[in-house]
């Protein structure tokens, strides 16, 4: 195993079995077997729910039986990207793990580690009987990463505790105690299709080589979105050279800040060395913006067949219209917690779906208000560009507590072990927190990892010594939770 001179050891063996397991949103069905193998393997009590999710409980140890009992909650599921030269099979193949200095990243493919490290630190608790605690509950929720499906329908009394402990942040050194809501917001676009004019070329545009990243975390980091590019770039040329759109596909996932865009395009034969010629200087104008944040980005314009139909004029001018007015980014800075973002909304994909585009986007806030506003305003432009508008049932924001006794319980573990102040803040991303915490009111919880950059793309890599600490960390404040 790669990890065998790792620390911790048994984190990391759980680690690497675990990227050996498909396990994408709405497909955990293989792991959650594992999971209750496990629990049957360590002889530890466990249960299902209707949703999916998985109860693994550890009793007290003789001598803890007063200590107040302890929920620890990952999610099963992963974000499942990859390059575009690979050819990774998400239902059967394995990551494939290597260390690259401090980092432990994954071949051509997200690493899983959100919130795979989540899951391998609570089953290292689960089997270390050198670890004295009271009883620990450890909640494994499926379909988090596109819907939260889990978190909606856990179900009521499934779990005995009053303290959660969320295992799915990736900033070691900070301490979470609030999150953001979300919502999606869906549009249809239906269209028909036109014949292609006599005399006319095609050429495939491809956008390539962004950063990418995790809609939430790294909204305010200014990398590029492949598909407000793509759309700039198809104005430019329909301004110009009057092209029409057979093909556009860019974006995957709702939660992820697009790193790929791709279009097929005609245009008159006359305009076959105006088209490259006009890509090569977008590509400039974008390397110069994007100078700082988007060092590898690629713009082509290769010439191809001359495909058999268009989508109509029509249809054509509102979806660049509408994807040109979709907002991206963050709309607003929290004014209660500086360097937090309070809303943001991600154009996050774009798909011609047989008779109609459909356009994904997601909007986050700390404010309820605010989330419902820009998700509305989000509607209207669509909508008066012809197109059908859905949106998801959405999920609540978690309210911070300063007074929280987790906190504090926390922040202490953290300066006697690292001898220095963790950060405490809330975080822009959502966490299941909110929804959990709408089922069990009073929960008392609190959200640590250790450090993730590149979350939901093929450049996710988990810092080696960030989660030596982040296991101390867990391990320190289950021995130090109160008696009841």
């Amino acid at each position: 195993m790669i990890f065998d001179n790792l620390e911790p050891l048994k984190v990391w063996q759980y680690f690497d079995e675990i990227g050996k397991i498909p396990r994408l949103s709405k497909n955990e069905d293989s792991i959650r077997n594992y999971l209750i193998e496990f629990a049957g393997r360590h002889k530890l009590q466990n249960k299902t729910d209707k949703a999916g999710n998985v109860l693994i409980v550890k009793p007290a140890d003789p001598g803890y039986e007063r200590r107040k009992s302890v929920l620890l909650q990952s999610h099963m599921d992963m974000v499942g990207e990859k390059d575009a030269s690979t050819d990774h099979n998400w239902d059967k193949d394995p990551i494939k793990p290597y260390i690259d200095g401090n980092w432990v990243r994954a071949k051509d493919t997200t690493l899983g580690a959100d919130d795979g490290i989540g899951i391998a630190a609570q089953l290292a608790v689960l089997s270390d009987p050198g670890i004295k605690t009271g009883q620990v509950e450890c909640l494994f929720t499926v379909d988090e990463e596109t819907g939260m499906t889990g978190a909606i329908e856990l179900e009521k009394n499934f779990f005995k505790s009053r303290i959660l402990l969320n295992l799915d942040s990736e900033d070691e050194g900070e301490l979470f105690i609030g999150c953001a809501g979300g919502i999606d917001t869906v549009a249809e676009i239906p269209y028909t299709t036109e014949p292609v004019k006599n005399n006319s070329i095609a050429y495939n545009l491809e956008i390539t080589g962004l950063q990418g990243g995790h809609s939430g975390d790294e909204i305010h980091k200014g990398f590029a979105n492949s598909v407000k590019l793509m759309t700039r770039l198809l104005l430019t040329l329909t301004e110009k050279y009057d092209i029409r759109i057979s093909y556009f596909n860019g974006g995957n996932l709702r939660n992820a800040i697009p790193r790929e865009a791709f279009a097929s395009v005609t245009c008159e034969s006359k305009y076959a060395d105006s088209i490259p010629g006009e890509v090569d200087s977008f590509l400039k104008e974008v390397n110069e913006k994007y100078s700082d944040t988007e060092p590898g980005i690629s713009i082509k314009a290769l010439k191809t067949d001359v495909p058999g139909t268009l989508i109509d004029k029509n249809t054509h001018a509102s979806l660049l219209d509408a994807l040109d007015k979709c907002p991206h980014g963050v709309i607003a800075w929290s004014e209660d917690m500086e360097g937090l973002v309070e809303t943001s909304t991600n154009l996050a994909s774009v798909k011609f779906i047989d008779d109609h585009i459909k356009i994904v986007t997601s909007q986050r806030s700390s404010v309820e208000s605010a989330k419902k506003e820009i998700s509305g305003r989000i509607n209207q432009i669509f909508s008066v560009n012809n197109a059908n508008v859905f949106h998801s049932d959405g999920y609540p924001g978690w309210k911070p507590d300063t007074n929280s006794e987790i906190l504090a319980i926390t922040a202490s573990s953290y300066r006697n072990l690292f001898k220095t102040e963790p950060v405490v803040r809330a975080i822009h991303a959502g966490l299941e927190c909110g929804l959990i915490l709408e089922k069990y009111p009073g929960l008392d919880m609190i959200s640590f990892g250790p450090t993730i950059l590149g979350a939901h793309t093929p450049q996710e890599r988990l810092d080696i010594k960030t989660t030596k600490k982040f296991w101390d960390l867990l391990v320190d404040v289950l021995k130090n939770i109160p008696e009841s």
